[in-house]
């Protein structure tokens, strides 16, 4: 299994994913935010389903989203308290390379707008309709923004 992950983690950097999915398949994915997972959790959710994850950033909505998914390994080079503490609950074994109290949106000037908006939820079943109502209203919502 450790070999397995540290092959996702070399993928994961050396071909410049945002996310690397293995279930008796390695899937690799190159979008920013929570778009590659969303679709994957709502189009494929059977693919997570046991699962090896490594990603990039793992902020509250995605840790939501694997642990839906039933995702049984995961690693993240930046994750955040609350994602780490929802995957831990869950019982998924979860390793990572930095710790950080919340994650930033992508100009670092302040929070990722989905870790904001899933920061006081405590429960999946919580968490998942504010992913769905972001990634539908994302187009909106970043012209509202600008």
């Amino acid at each position: 299994m450790e070999k397995l992950m540290n092959e996702l983690i070399e993928k994961l950097h050396e071909d410049g994913c945002s996310c690397v999915v293995s279930n008796n398949e390695v899937r690799t994915y190159t979008k920013r935010g929570v778009d590659d997972l969303y679709n994957l959790l709502t189009s494929e959710p059977s693919f997570l389903a046991g699962a090896e994850v490594a990603d990039r950033v793992v902020g509250k909505a995605v840790a939501a989203m694997l642990v839906k998914g039933g995702v049984k390994n995961v690693y993240a080079d930046m994750i955040s308290l609350s994602a780490l503490t929802l995957l831990r609950n869950a019982g998924i074994d979860t390793d990572y390379d930095q710790l950080v109290t919340y994650i930033k949106n992508t100009r670092l000037t302040d929070w990722c707008p989905v870790e904001a908006m899933c920061y006081n939820e405590q429960t999946v079943d919580e968490i998942l309709p504010i992913v769905q109502q972001f990634v539908e209203d994302k187009e909106s919502f970043f012209k509202a923004q600008s």
